[in-house]
């Protein structure tokens, strides 16, 4: 095991793109990692290496990476910049020290870095930024400059390093706070930052603020603890200058990550699910938290990890806190994309992984025994987009729910479900190209063919008036009859269904009254419109017949449910859909677009804003409009958009659209 303060753990995150992997490989083949350069277009990348990620020749999964940087060793984990991978970027920063958000110099920011900046912030973890790719055509390391300080404050986002040259003329970088030998053209923003810098630096702490407004000249110890401080208490996201393309900037860039970066002991504790806290120790008892699991061809099911305090040895046994089981560790491995080394042991920081782990998943915490605690959850968004699955063989329904369990063990942003209002199997994800990978891998892996369907929206129905209704049930056969008469009123109830009895004089017994209901529960289950669920309902039965020897409880079962028929008929039913609250986060460019194809979807936009630099829709739509909507919205913004969306409320269709749905459900019942 290493030194704990030799150690940098550290998320690489940023819009697709903006050339996180291309970053990666060249850090992993600047520290003598590999011994050649990865390249993504050439598809060698050490961290884009499955066929899935070379053929799209871009990041799908997260890679867990690790080299030794002059007397650091550095763990890092190259993320997907892609919306619909979300989960793949979530998870890795759980267990990140640091975010280093990656900004193209031409594109800006945008809306993957906005979200990776928003989880950082969540979770509490010190920032960094690269503005990358300074040689390309249109580059304007100033524009985005002042794009992250209006987003993100312009005491905060304060560059430690300033390109030399622009576009093709691109050839250095130079640190304003260690170098002497600045060009000209340079000096008076070299100044500007470095007084930005050393005013931060100062404001950290009483005795330096003292020292420094006195104009005594602070140590470079002093410096590095100042700049350290700011940095982690959010005041300062010192901003670096580079092109990975002609490997200028990243020198420094590495040297920073050695010198600024957090260590893994720094924050000497960390919150618990339960809101305790655990102290952070640099040996003793293991504490790790599984952020990844993938099936490999060769190995089967590896589980991926980081140390957070203690230290976790090969050939140990460990206790996973959330399934109450005890696990069998064989060889932890160190991973460089399919590159595997084996270890003795890990501490904190350190991002291991253990193969064949047999009750072991995402999000779950390890130690050493049953009276560790567990580690904060991995909070993942809800799914954006559904489709109604089934097999294209009949019987092999079961073969897919095996498949799917399997699959959303390595992406819990995948999740089956039946919706039992429908009789469908809906597959949910963050967006078509995310689901379509899911269902190549049923195929590939499962060997189960399956067909995608949008699926059936679970309307309701309710009424809009009072109604009077009854039925008598009168039936001789042979033997015993059946006789039950029913008389009853129905009306809104905003509170939900409500029944009441206000049967008087004995004219249906009391034991018949359950019955009664019963018969009406069951029509609640499919209503009169289209066979959906009704609700908001109050049903009061106040009159009524019975027999001494012919009533029972199912005649009066059935005159119950055919007594609310009659008066659901005469109480203007109405079609209620889901409305859901949606908020979506686009460039400025496409503000117009967006809010133009909303209002054609029936939304009601309910607010705009802007938030970090981008600009916010928060609109109401019904959920039969959002069907498509991750691919539409991707189409629009060329992929620089996203959303998320909630269930608010149930709300009336309006008349011509539920006469379609009325003539389509009817139809659909002509033919069955």
């Amino acid at each position: 095991m290493e030194k704990v303060s030799e150690t940098r753990n550290f998320v690489v995150a940023g819009h697709s793109g903006c050339g996180k992997t291309s970053l990666c490989d060249l850090m992993l083949f600047k520290s003598g990692a590999v011994e050649r350069l990865g390249s993504v277009d050439q598809k060698t990348s050490v961290s884009d290496y499955t066929p899935e990620e070379q053929e799209k020749q871009a990041s799908i999964y997260s890679s867990p990476l690790n080299c030794t940087w002059k007397d650091k060793n550095l763990f890092f984990v190259d993320t997907p910049g892609y919306a619909e991978f979300i989960g793949e970027t979530i998870a890795p920063m759980s267990i990140a020290d640091s975010l280093l958000l990656v900004v193209d110099a031409v594109d800006g920011l945008q809306v993957g870095s906005t979200r990776a900046w928003k989880i950082a912030r969540r979770l509490n973890i010190p920032r960094f930024i690269l503005i990358n790719r300074i040689d390309r055509d249109r580059a304007d390391f100033k524009t985005v400059l002042a794009q992250l300080q209006e987003a993100y404050g312009k005491t905060v986002c304060v560059p430690v390093t300033l390109p030399v040259g622009q576009e093709g003329d691109f050839s250095a970088v130079v640190n304003v706070l260690r170098d002497t030998d600045i060009p000209e053209e340079l000096a008076a923003d070299a100044a500007k930052y470095k007084e930005m810098l050393m005013d931060t630096i100062a404001e950290s702490d009483e005795a330096l603020m003292e020292k420094y407004l006195e104009g005594e000249e602070l140590t470079d110890a002093e410096i590095a603890t100042g700049l350290y401080t700011a940095i982690m208490s959010g005041d300062l996201v010192p901003v670096y200058a580079a092109s990975t393309a002609k490997d200028i900037g990243v020198t420094k860039l590495m040297d920073s990550i050695n010198n600024l970066f957090p260590g893994p002991l720094t924050k000497g504790k960390v919150i618990l699910a339960d809101d305790s806290e655990l102290k952070l120790a640099a040996t003793g008892a293991p504490v790790a938290k599984v952020f990844k699991c993938v099936v490999d061809p060769f190995i089967g099911q590896l589980t991926f990890f980081k140390v957070v305090s203690g230290e976790l040895k090969s050939d140990s046994e460990c206790y996973n806190v959330n399934t109450s089981t005890k696990e069998r560790l064989g060889s932890i491995l160190l991973l460089n994309g399919k590159n595997q080394k084996s270890t003795a042991s890990l501490g904190p920081g350190c991002i291991g992984a253990i193969a064949k782990l047999k009750n072991t998943h995402i999000g779950n915490t390890l130690g050493a025994g049953s009276s560790t605690k567990e580690l904060s959850p991995i909070v993942f968004p809800n799914p954006v987009m559904s489709y109604a699955i089934s097999p294209t063989k009949n019987g092999e329904e079961d073969k897919i729910a095996q498949g799917l369990h399997k699959l959303s063990e390595s992406d819990p942003t995948v999740i089956l479900k039946r919706q039992d209002e429908t009789h469908e199997m809906l597959l949910a994800g963050m967006g078509d190209q995310h689901l379509a990978q899911i269902v190549k891998k049923l195929k590939e892996q499962y060997k189960v063919n399956v067909k995608l369907e949008t699926p059936k929206i679970a309307y309701r129905e309710t009424i809009t008036m009072n109604g009077e209704g009854h039925y008598k049930h009168k039936k001789q056969t042979g033997g015993a009859g059946q006789f039950a008469e029913v008389y009853l009123r129905i009306e809104p109830s905003p509170d939900g269904y409500e029944f009441q009895n206000k049967v008087v004089g004995g004219n249906i017994p009391k034991n018949f009254i359950p019955a009664i209901e019963k018969g009406i529960v069951s029509t609640l289950e499919a209503g009169p419109l289209v066979g959906c669920k009704v609700e908001n309902i109050k049903v009061t039965v106040y009159d009524g017949k019975h027999h001494p020897v012919d009533s029972n409880e199912m005649a009066f079962k059935i005159a119950g449910r055919m007594a609310f028929r009659d008066a659901m008929a005469k109480a203007k039913p109405v079609i209620l859909e889901p409305v859901m609250k949606v908020k979506i986060t686009v460039p400025n460019d496409y503000m117009g677009d967006v809010t133009g194809d909303l209002n054609h979807k029936r939304g009601r936009i309910s607010g705009m804003g802007t938030e970090e630099g981008l600009q916010v829709v928060n609109a109401d739509v019904p959920l039969v409009e959002m069907s498509k909507y991750a691919t539409e919205l991707r189409s629009m913004t060329q992929g620089r958009g996203v959303f998320k969306m909630d269930f608010e409320r149930y709300e009336q269709v309006p008349s011509n659209i539920a006469s379609e749905i009325i003539a389509r459900h009817q139809a659909e019942q002509d033919e069955d």
